[in-house]
Parts: structure tokens; sequence; C-alpha cells
């Protein structure tokens, strides 16, 4: 689990083959969350958890970890997903889609435009929408820098949980 890294990425995820059953897993986390002394907070069902920072710990970019486990041959596979809290995610992608659906139709009616011998102005807005776009996604990069501590903690917190540290080392 990655979570140290210092690269940009949108949803950082992982992947990682375990020796404990899907059972063992669930049980693990919903102790670790039932603990006196617990830095999440979350809920478990059969083959998935959600954890989360605590509410008056949470603010606007706040992370939470998305886990699906399943059991294969070589042992549980754990799926990790790091992402923001649902609204602020579609929220973004809902922008994304929007900015990058005007910018077809500029495209469209510039060239259309282009093609007949008139003048094809509206293209100008293509740069101002690619430059919102930008902003859009240098936001998200700073939000999801104010939320690294809290990224850490959720990936520190399912590493105690799972008892991962001990066996990594050995």
């Amino acid at each position: 689990m990655d979570a140290e890294s210092t690269n940009f990425h949108v949803r950082p995820r992982f992947k990682r083959i375990i020796p404990h059953s899907p059972g063992e897993i669930e049980d693990r986390i919903s102790m670790a969350l039932k603990g006196p002394d617990t830095t999440c907070k979350g809920n478990v069902i059969p083959g998935h958890a959600t954890i989360k920072i605590p509410q008056e710990q949470r603010h606007y970019w706040s992370p939470q970890l998305q886990l699906s486990f399943e059991e294969t041959d070589e042992g549980t596979v754990l799926r990790g997903l790091f992402g923001p809290q649902p609204h602020v995610w579609t929220m973004f992608v809902l922008f994304y889609s929007v900015i990058g659906f005007a910018i077809l139709v500029l495209l469209v009616l510039g060239m259309s435009y282009m093609s007949l011998g008139k003048s094809a102005q509206i293209l100008w807005g293509v740069p101002v929408l690619l430059a919102v776009f930008l902003t859009l996604y240098l936001v998200a990069y700073f939000g999801q820098r104010r939320s690294r501590h809290q990224l850490h903690v959720l990936n520190n917190f399912i590493l105690a949980a799972l008892n991962l540290e001990v066996e990594e080392k050995v």
C-alpha cells in the first residue's frame, strides 16, 4: 500500500494478496473499528469495507478507503481505493464532463464555421475551457495534498488492523 508516494494520483489504489481469509479480514477490521483508541470510523459488510476519518476531524477534502476482498487460490486478494467522499468525486466528474462536452461542441461549431468560410471566433472558447479544466485539476491536486495526512491515517489504520506491518518485515 503505497500511501507514502508523493506522486499525484486522482484515486490511488492498491492490490495485495494476504494470507487472511475474507471472514478473518472482516473480523479484524470490525474489531479495529470498535476499539477504544481507534483513529477511523467505517463499516464492514461481507467482501467489502469502507474506512473513513471521524466526522469531527473530517473536512471537504477528507479521503475514504474502499476495501474489497475475495478469496483466491493464492490467498485473499485485498483491493483498496483511496478517494474523496462520493459527493466530491461526483461533483468533479460532472464538471469535467460538462467542460469536455462544451469543448467538443465549440470545436464542432468552430470547424463548421471555418469550413463554410465564416468567422470561427467561437474557437477562442476552447482555450478558455481548457484553462478552466486545468484550474479544476489544480484544485483537486491541492485538495489531495491538503488531505495527505489523513490518507496516511487510513493506510496505517488498515495496516495495523490486518497486522500487515509485521508480516512485511518477516
